[in-house]
């Protein structure tokens, strides 16, 4: 069974939730618009099914929920964040306020975030950027989950990587790709759901494909692109962890546990002024781009989906199971 919530009463219930494990009302009010931002996309694995484990973890100390950012500039164009062991949401957003505020003395800053939790959807990170007339690129590596190519032990995480870019008199392109076959938020979904999953997305514990996401869990996620992917989540892990101070995928706790200490995972975003770079052109080219692309029948852009939940979403609000309404209510409460 499910159950149908406005946008509005969805962020209130989220914030609610929140404030009651014990996070701030910066903390609160940054991580609810985000998680129902991802469940009005239609991406309900980083949705509200993540807030159960959001607030145990703030509730254990695994996640410090009155954490305020530190940021540092430590040239014209380079910003350290460092999350302090807090909700990611607060930090990127402003980190990336304060590069978009530098933006035009630059042409191009880079933000560093460490000492961060899970990033959710890292599209809209950069949509937020290319709204302002901006573009982006983000990189966050997360907990252990893809082995080395050939090897059977997790080392990295899903790795996710996005792009955004503002465009002429339409809504920005956002590209977003976790670097795993499937996202393991959507492995997490099916487990608390009783569904089965493909049986190219994950390994077991002993190497073996599985259909099982309780087995897929326990054992290792598949790159996308076999060899190539592999090469690409090393390279995520270098720029949003190793490059940025956060912790590494082998290092970090689990984004679902309330036991342990802070995952403290890294994110890294550039953002630019494309006006600046390419010259005034750029978005009149842009769209010669985007056009020979949507000449051809059958195509579209990536996102297009997105808008169209999106659009439903804002007029219709959201469904969630009924046993995570119960549970969530029931939080809100104490």
């Amino acid at each position: 069974m499910s159950e149908q919530l406005s946008l509005h009463a969805a962020r209130a219930l989220a914030r609610a939730v929140l404030i009651a494990a014990g996070a701030g009302r910066t903390a609160a009010d940054a991580t609810a618009e985000a998680l129902v931002a991802a469940d009005a996309d239609g991406i309900a694995s980083h949705g509200l099914s993540r807030l159960p484990a959001y607030a145990d973890q703030i509730r254990s100390g695994k996640v410090k929920g009155q954490a305020e950012p530190a940021l540092e500039w430590t040239s014209v164009s380079t910003l350290r964040v460092d999350a302090r062991e807090g909700l990611a949401f607060p930090a990127i957003a402003a980190g990336l306020d304060a590069a978009a505020g530098r933006i035009a003395e630059s042409g191009i800053v880079a933000v560093s975030v460490f000492a961060s939790h899970h990033a959710g959807v890292m599209g809209h990170h950069v949509e937020q950027m290319a709204e302002r007339g901006l573009a982006a690129l983000a990189f966050s590596n997360s907990p252990q989950a893809i082995a080395p190519w050939g090897g059977q032990a997790g080392v990295f995480g899903t790795n996710p990587i996005a792009f955004a870019t503002s465009r002429k008199d339409a809504a920005p392109l956002v590209i977003d790709a976790s670097l795993s076959k499937a996202a393991r938020g959507k492995i997490m979904v099916a487990a608390q759901r009783g569904n089965a999953i493909p049986d190219d997305w994950a390994l077991d514990a002993q190497g073996n494909p599985t259909t099982d996401p309780k087995a897929a869990l326990a054992g290792t996620m598949l790159p996308i692109g076999d060899a190539k992917g592999a090469a690409l989540v090393l390279m995520v892990e270098i720029l949003a962890a190793a490059l940025t101070g956060g912790q590494f995928g082998f290092e970090a706790a689990s984004f679902f546990t309330a036991e342990g200490p802070s995952p403290a995972i890294g994110h890294l975003f550039l953002v630019m002024d494309p006006v600046q770079l390419g010259g005034p052109d750029y978005l009149v080219r842009l769209e010669r781009l985007l056009d020979a692309i949507l000449g051809q029948e059958g195509t579209r852009l990536p996102g297009e989906r997105r808008l169209k939940a999106r659009a439903v979403s804002e007029a219709e609000g959201i469904t969630i199971p009924a046993d995570l309404l119960e549970d969530l209510q029931r939080r809100s409460a104490i």
